[in-house]
């Protein structure tokens, strides 16, 4: 049996687990991967391998990794030509194919989104943010826009009240399952070329993005579920909400907005001035963090007091 022979490029855990669904096909070879560079990371700023890289040397795969840091580059190009890939699969690589590694073999993209809405950096994070029902994965044929492409397929999932690391999982597994359906029935397969005029567009996020002010309690909620991986949600002081509820969206009072309402054995109940927050863990700048109980405790802060 002829195998398909597949390029894989991407770089985080999303696209590992895409990556892993492919190695375990009998009948698709994986020729090469393109990821990240090394980056240092933390306060020690350690070098360190890009996800998808570490699953490859942990589990002893025979798969060249190359990890360019442009694919402009004409030695670079010629590399993927010699390569001689059926496909190429992107997944959160980091980089803008050029139209001449397009025209190599047909690229194909798996979108974290339902485009062309949240076509961009942060689709998952957008959706989450919108309090959308629903969110999923487009298998798209790329071309030289952002997200732009033809679509080839689509899984949709219900995403009420879940946060970026679950979506993140889940959504990973159905483009595992997507890619290897497109790869196994491409020729048969009729692209859907994307609505214009309902396309969005999503930014990179920035640590900023995770500033709160307890003013709506569905707001910082919302907020607390689309950056619980990354950069989580703080208060002006730097003091991080690491765990949190919602307990209610629906009443209003501004002198309630920072106060301590409730103080129980495992949490407290803060007031918004629309509505109130479950806070379980908090975490002081340069701190660990603590159950806001003992954290209250620290401060000397009771009922009344306000967390601002």
């Amino acid at each position: 049996m002829q195998k398909i022979k597949v390029l894989f490029m991407g770089t985080p855990d999303y696209a590992t687990t895409i990556l892993d669904y492919l190695v375990k096909q009998k009948n698709i070879k994986i020729v090469g991967l393109y990821t990240q560079e090394d980056k240092p990371v933390g306060r020690k700023q350690i070098i360190t391998f890009p996800h998808i890289k570490k699953y490859i040397l942990d589990n002893k795969l025979n798969i060249p990794i190359f990890q360019p840091k442009t694919l402009k580059d004409e030695k670079v190009i010629q590399m993927i030509k010699e390569l001689n890939p059926d496909f190429i699969i992107v997944a959160a690589y980091g980089q803008i194919l050029p139209k001449s590694i397009l025209q190599i073999a047909p690229c194909i993209n798996l979108h974290a989104s339902l485009l062309p809405k949240y076509r961009g950096a942060s689709p998952i994070q957008e959706a989450i943010l919108n309090q959308e029902e629903y969110s999923g994965v487009t298998a798209m044929k790329m071309d030289e826009g952002l997200d732009t492409g033809d679509i080839l397929a689509k899984n949709y999932i219900k995403i009420i009240d879940m946060d970026a690391p679950t979506l993140f999982e889940k959504l990973s597994h159905m483009a595992g399952k997507l890619t290897i359906k497109v790869i196994n029935s491409f020729d048969e397969i009729l692209p859907i070329k994307q609505n214009e005029t309902i396309a969005t567009y999503c930014k990179k996020i920035k640590k900023s993005d995770g500033l709160i002010d307890l003013e709506d309690a569905k707001e910082v909620y919302t907020k607390y579920l689309a950056y619980k991986y990354w950069p989580g949600i703080y208060l002006q002081s730097g003091l991080k909400l690491k765990k949190i509820e919602l307990i209610d969206d629906t009443s209003y009072d501004k002198s309630k907005k920072g106060k301590i309402l409730s103080i129980k054995d495992k949490y407290i109940i803060v007031g918004c001035s629309k509505g109130s927050l479950k806070i379980y863990t908090l975490q002081a700048p340069s701190k660990k963090q603590l159950n806001a109980v003992e954290y209250l405790k620290g401060k000397r802060l009771k009922c009344g007091d306000y967390l601002l």
